[in-house]
């Protein structure tokens, strides 16, 4: 009775469900039945204590029987009917939702979906047929996919596969480069192996020589030098028996006549005419002077003169007239006027080159060293050598004259300085100290004090009177090639094949600049009037001046074609400047 009622009840629900409407445009709104309410339906009452069911009467009070029965439903093999997990296959009508909403194609999805469902309420559209996409396009669209991705990773597969054929062919490059480079390098070390080899055989067969010559050389150094003690000894004792011959001759016979009496005496003053030792107490008139620098950022080159055949060596200003005198390694020695570049006078007598010359303080005569091992003095006025002086016994080097005029100084190879007597014309004294070859020697103005540069890479000081070491300057890592004072006698410039130029107070003794010119040996250097630049001969064909006071380079001159063998500031006012080259050629720039 109760079930009747109910379904009756469904039955007028059914018949007061809204209806919908098709049209040519889509779903219309939603009708709903009023005519009958909700009062006018009629409840039955059900039963208080319903009637159980059949199922309700199993008891579950055996949990054995239930494990049991349990375990008996249990999977029997793979033919049981428990359920399997499947993916749900896409149904067609989402597949083509899906699809327009995938490309955005909004309005047709409001078409689709109209017709869809106009034809579906109809009762047109067969649900077995339309329920799922069909397999094969399933399986075409995912095939297409994954021939995309794979050939996304083909091409980046391909660029790669360039990549490591384009490095392949580097390395593969590269590896060629080097083993032919290897196999160079062994040839060339097999070569210099050999030749190595060839070599020390060959040295080997030279080394008695060499040691027996050697031998022989150091004998012989011995010998000579024993015999000029021999000679100086010889010498002392002879004048002064000539004094005491002289004294006997006089107290024999009183009634010499004074003719014969004047005569003895003169002999006896000539064989001892000696120059006196120069005294300390002198000063410097320049050591208080205040001169104005030279301008050399202005300076251009000014004339070239071309009158030698070898490299100019050394050049040396007249004291007193606009001369300068060049050295040159073609064995001459020549005088020029200036500014012209007149040939005033030229020297010839020197078997070798020529490396050094100096003027008399009164200009009267010239001094020039030579490699002959020899000095020679020239009467500039007879326009002959006057003297030639051979004491030292390798290449002399450089010299020069005592601000006096009574002495002459010259440094050799053979490692000494040797101070001569101008009125004698005899070695006075023999500086010994360097270990090498002395390169360089010099004044201090209006001073008894010499200053040497030499290839063991020490500046010197020495006293010219004792003979003896005053100072060293030590802090060149190579061989000294000059060293200059300034006027006021103060500061020393030493230069060295290293291009470094180092600047030195005598007072303290000790460093107070370096200059560096380069890679390039400093052959030479000197100070301006003022003591306030210094111009640098550089082993690159240039000048380098620098201003000490502000510490800085001012100018490069550059003209020369091969190695700036030595320069010099006019002495009178520093207002031009001289150089000399291994061009065979020496400049004047103003």
């Amino acid at each position: 009775m109760g079930y009747e009622a109910q379904k009756r009840g469904g039955a007028d629900a059914t018949r007061r469900a809204p209806q919908a409407t098709a049209t040519g445009g889509g779903l219309n709104a939603l009708n709903f039945g009023d005519e009958e309410s909700d009062e006018d339906f009629a409840y039955e009452d059900l039963p208080e204590e319903p009637e159980p069911l059949e199922d309700e009467d199993e008891v579950l009070d055996d949990i054995n029987r239930l494990l049991a029965e349990t375990k008996a439903e249990g999977p029997q093999g793979e033919d049981s009917d428990w359920p399997k997990v499947q993916q749900r296959p896409q149904v067609l009508d989402d597949f083509y939702r899906n699809f327009l909403l995938k490309y955005n194609m909004k309005r047709s999805l409001e078409a689709f979906q109209a017709e869809w469902y106009e034809l579906q309420q109809s009762g047109k559209l067969m649900n077995q047929e339309i329920e799922a996409v069909p397999d094969i396009y399933t399986q075409n669209h995912g095939m297409q996919q994954d021939v995309v991705q794979l050939r996304d990773e083909v091409e980046k597969a391909r660029v790669l596969a360039a990549k490591a054929k384009d490095s392949w062919d580097k390395f593969r490059k590269e590896r060629d480069f080097h083993r032919m480079h290897h196999r160079r390098v062994v040839q060339e070390k097999n070569k210099l192996i050999v030749d190595l080899k060839r070599l020390k055989k060959h040295y080997e067969q030279y080394e008695p020589t060499l040691t027996e010559l050697r031998h022989k050389f150091e004998v012989a150094n011995k010998e000579k030098m024993l015999m000029r003690l021999e000679r100086d000894r010889f010498l002392s004792k002879a004048e002064s028996l000539q004094k005491q011959l002289s004294q006997v001759a006089v107290d024999a016979d009183p009634a010499m006549g004074s003719k014969d009496l004047t005569e003895v005496v003169d002999h006896s003053r000539r064989m001892m005419k000696q120059a006196p030792w120069p005294s300390d107490d002198r000063t410097n008139p320049y050591s208080n002077s205040n001169f104005e620098a030279a301008r050399v950022a202005d300076m251009k080159k000014f004339q070239t003169f071309k009158g030698h055949m070898g490299a100019v060596s050394r050049i040396a200003f007249h004291p007193k007239i606009p001369v300068i005198a060049t050295a040159s390694d073609d064995h001459t020695w020549k005088m020029w006027s200036l500014p012209e570049g007149q040939l005033v006078l030229s020297g010839e007598g020197h078997k070798d080159w020529i490396s050094g010359i100096a003027f008399h303080p009164r200009g009267s005569l010239v001094a020039t060293t030579s490699g002959d091992c020899t000095v020679k003095v020239w009467d500039v006025a007879k326009e002959k050598c006057k003297h030639t002086l051979t004491d030292h016994n390798q290449a002399v080097w450089a010299c020069a004259f005592h601000d006096l005029g009574d002495w002459l100084v010259t440094c050799s190879m053979d490692q000494t300085v040797r101070a001569f007597d101008m009125q004698s014309m005899r070695c006075r004294q023999t500086l010994r100290g360097h270990v090498d070859s002395v390169n360089y020697v010099t004044f201090q103005p209006y001073a008894n004090t010499l200053l040497t540069a030499s290839g063991d890479k020490t500046v010197s000081l020495w006293d010219l009177r004792s003979g003896l070491c005053v100072q060293t300057f030590y802090g060149h890592a190579n061989a000294c090639n000059q060293a200059v004072f300034n006027l006021r006698g103060d500061t020393v410039a030493s230069c060295d094949s290293d291009g470094v130029v180092k600047l030195w107070d005598v007072r303290v003794v000790s460093q107070f600049t370096e200059i560096e010119t380069g890679q390039h040996p400093a052959n030479a250097a000197t100070f301006d009037r003022a003591g306030k630049v210094i111009a640098i001969a550089s082993g690159d064909a240039s000048i380098k001046t620098f201003d000490l006071e502000e510490r800085r380079f001012v100018a490069n001159l550059e003209g020369h074609e091969d190695s700036v063998q030595d320069v010099l500031f006019e002495p009178q006012n520093s207002k031009y400047l001289i150089s000399a080259s291994s061009d065979a050629s020496f400049m004047m720039w103003q």
